[in-house]
């Protein structure tokens, strides 16, 4: 399990990786609530790269804050690839930064489904890249209880941005 030191680490590390490139980031976070952002600001100096954070819950929070498809929540839901790519796409649209992280899940303990069970979440990364946004997506099964599967989220996304190569900015 991550705990607050490892949280707190793993954002200090991300910040040290965005400033040395130069760039900004932006979170989109359903499930995890903004924790993801939370995380990121008990960094004293993160306002060097940090840009801001969208925590859009709810579906139009979704489509009226980042400007996800109404028709994509329709046919794919909340929780799912095409949604989370759709929110990195649209934070780093607003927000201008240069490095989106978007986040969707099932947290439990209610929600799941068998297609969907309590535990799924979707994570998407995108990154400005001239004029095009890059994204990737990935999809994680977590297991325990909603607090477990939140901080799990957050662990996962902040060490996926430290994998990213980030090029410096000229």
């Amino acid at each position: 399990m991550a705990d607050d030191a490892r949280l707190f680490d793993l954002a200090t590390r991300v910040g040290r990786h965005l400033q040395a490139a130069g760039a900004r980031m932006v979170t989109a976070e359903s499930c995890t609530g903004g924790w993801i952002a939370k995380a990121m600001t008990d960094v004293a100096g993160s306002s060097q790269w940090f840009e801001c954070g969208f925590v859009t819950y709810s579906n139009a929070a979704k489509v009226r804050d980042l400007g996800v498809s109404a028709s994509t929540l329709e046919q794919h839901g909340a929780v799912s690839e095409a949604t989370v790519r759709e929110m990195a796409e649209g934070a780093l649209r607003v927000s201008g930064a240069e490095v989106a992280v978007a986040v969707s899940g099932i947290a439990g303990p209610d929600g799941g489904t068998p297609a969907k069970p309590v535990g799924t979440v979707w994570f998407a990364v995108g990154v400005r890249r001239a004029n095009a946004f890059v994204i990737e997506s990935r999809k994680q099964m977590f297991e325990g209880n909603r607090e477990h599967i939140r901080r799990c989220s957050v662990a996962y996304a902040l060490e996926w941005i430290l994998q990213l190569h980030l090029h410096p900015k000229p």
